[in-house]
């Protein structure tokens, strides 16, 4: 790699020092992600992880009948793979981008040798993935408790926190897959955020105009897990 691409975005290749990069940066393979790509299929094994440096990734948890739901999301804080950081080799999950992007792809073999290697990046990586499971806590209780438009100005504050710009490019049914609920759910509650002039919607994109109102709007939903992480890597998500 060229030194212009050693300027990384991906706040985890951020966070490692010299000697954990080192390990990594000869077979980082830099990707284009277009949507819908699959980068891990449930139930198979992992062959590569993806870092992002751009986009958006979904988590999401498929029941019988092709009904799915959205159970984590993962952008330029993270990275795909917790199965193989935590020593496994497949996912009960299927993640795919859900907004366009690009980042590296890393064999799985070598994340896992090089972690064998180096305690410091063992330890990164670890918290990480503990910061991943405290967002998806966070999702089953606003899933189990909060009100669609609390889940969904929720969602998109972390969308927001992980994508460059306020505008957001999804359509009505995209996000009926990402908060589990009918398309009409969907169009209600966007709606509802618009009357309160909080973003504005159409049919492929919202905008977000007033950031410190959904955060009100999430009624606590959406802060903890951002903390934890801020907490675990040591780096801010929110704006």
């Amino acid at each position: 790699m060229d030194d212009q691409q050693l300027n990384f975005r991906n706040e985890l290749l951020r966070a490692m020092g010299p000697q954990e990069q080192a390990l990594l940066l000869p077979h980082l393979q830099p990707v284009d992600l277009e949507v819908p790509t699959i980068l891990e299929m449930e139930n198979s094994p992992v062959s590569d992880v993806y870092i992002l440096e751009s986009g958006l990734a979904s988590i999401v948890a498929r029941f019988p009948g092709g009904r799915d739901i959205e159970v984590g999301i993962v952008g330029r804080e993270g990275m795909t793979g917790a199965a193989v950081i935590l020593g496994g080799n497949q996912s009960a999950n299927r993640t795919f981008m859900q907004v366009a992007g690009h980042g590296f792809k890393l064999p799985a073999s070598v994340l896992s040798a090089a972690m064998e290697e180096s305690r410091p990046l063992r330890s990164l990586l670890l918290a990480y993935v503990q910061a991943l499971l405290a967002q998806t806590t966070s999702t089953v209780l606003a899933n189990g408790h909060a009100k669609l438009e609390e889940r969904l100005a929720r969602w998109l504050l972390m969308v927001h926190d992980r994508t460059d710009g306020a505008t957001i490019w999804l359509t009505h049914e995209f996000l009926a897959v990402m908060l589990g609920v009918r398309r009409a759910g969907v169009t209600v509650a966007l709606h509802l955020l618009e009357g309160k002039g909080l973003i504005r919607s159409t049919r492929r994109q919202i905008v977000i105009l007033n950031r410190r109102g959904l955060i009100e709007e999430a009624h606590g939903s959406y802060g903890a897990a951002e903390e934890e992480y801020r907490r675990l890597i040591g780096k801010d998500l929110a704006r």
